[in-house]
This record gives C-alpha cells, structure tokens and sequence, in this order.
C-alpha cells in the first residue's frame, strides 16, 4: 500500500508532465489562420468581455504562464506571447480564463484565492519540519508524522479547489476561441484541445500527489498509535 501510494502519483505526474510538452510542442508548429499571437489572444478576449484594467505581460521561462488576480496580471511565457501558434493563443486564453473569472467574481476562484496564503505557508514549512524530524531528529517522529498529514491535508483541499478553477478556464477559453474566430475548426481546433486537456491532467496529477500523501501520513499515523 505504502509502495503504490509513492509509485502510482509519481508515474501520473510524470505521464502528465509528458502529455503537455508533447502537445505543446506539436502544436507550437502549426500557425493559427488569424495569425494572432498569445499576447494579442489574450487582449482581444479581455476587450471582448470589457475588462480593462488587466495587464498583459511577457515572462521568461517555458509554461509559467499564469494570471496573478493580487495585481491583474496576465503573465504569458515568451514561448506564447509573441507566438501565433495553436499553443500559444489556447494557453493565453486559459489563462484569459482567469481574469475573467476574477472580473465575474468566479466562486472556486475565490475559495482558492482565500486559501492560498495558508498553503503557500503550509509548503514552505512542510519540508523544513520533515528535515528537523527525520534527519535532525529534533521533533518526535509522531509529532513529525501527524503536522505532515496536517499540512498534506492542506494541501489536498488546494489541490481540489483548483481542479474546478482550471477546468472552467480550459472550458471559456475553447468557447470563446471559436466565437471569435481566433481559431479554425479542424486541426487548430483540435490542437487546442489536446494542450488544454493535457494541461488539466496535470491538476489531476497533482490532486492525486497530495491526497496520496495524506492518505500515507495518516496510515502511518494509524500504525504507530
């Protein structure tokens, strides 16, 4: 049980992180008929739904595309930004998603933006306990034990908020590329279907990561009471 609970999230994880490069890759060859790039997507959706106070910035690093709702920024890797690729204009509009989600007062969105600060709180810390137990041994490995499956717990509910929020987005962005004509039926529609559904698979795996860490913590925590 231990094994599979290790195993089975890290093959999921690692099959997902495959299935979006994969995608991505392909599908960063083959040019939209609008020949619109990632960054004009993303503000024609937001004219498009009369947000006007959102940001659209250029970031470096690949697939580290994301909207911050603290400061309405709409931050899109170099690789999407200035790219007029099937890739690149469906994550710009997931992540157009966002804002419009935060710009309709989207209730997941809200529940994940309230519970951020804990988790972020809850990751930096988790590891730094699990260090002092396990190798310093300045914690009792119970105490260890139970504040892992606490904060893994956290973590767990994050991860299940999230899996909502990121489907919603996929869902608009593939609505709202169609009706606007950013892209074509057929192959551009396709392609971006398979980068967004590979991209939602990778909220899976990360829901799957978290409560297979809980469930392991608290049968350990079973096991030694």
């Amino acid at each position: 049980m231990f094994i599979w609970l290790i195993i089975v999230p890290m093959i999921l994880g690692l099959w997902a992180q495959h299935r979006v490069k994969s995608a991505f890759s392909k599908y960063s060859q083959v040019r939209t008929a609008s020949n619109m790039t990632g960054a004009e997507t993303a503000e024609a959706i937001l004219r498009a739904a009369g947000i006007g106070d959102v940001e659209v910035v250029e970031i470096n690093g690949m697939l580290g595309d994301h909207y911050d709702p603290s400061n309405k920024r709409l931050c899109l890797s170099t690789d999407v930004y200035g790219s007029p690729s099937v890739s690149a204009v469906g994550v710009a509009a997931h992540e157009t998603g966002h804002a419009i989600q935060h710009a309709r007062a989207y209730a997941p969105l809200k529940a994940r933006m309230a519970v951020v600060p804990i988790t972020q709180f809850t990751s930096q810390l988790l590891p730094v306990i699990l260090f002092a137990g396990l190798f310093l041994r300045l914690l009792p490995w119970q105490l260890v034990i139970q504040f892992a499956a606490l904060c893994y717990g956290v973590l767990t509910v994050f991860q299940l908020i999230t899996l909502p929020v990121e489907f919603d987005a996929s869902r608009r962005a593939k609505i709202i590329l169609g009706q606007m004509g950013i892209i074509r039926a057929g192959e551009e529609t396709v392609g971006v279907n398979r980068v967004l559904d590979a991209a939602a698979l990778t909220y899976v795996a990360a829901f799957v990561a978290a409560l297979a860490n809980l469930v392991y913590f608290l049968l350990l925590d079973r096991r030694n009471n």
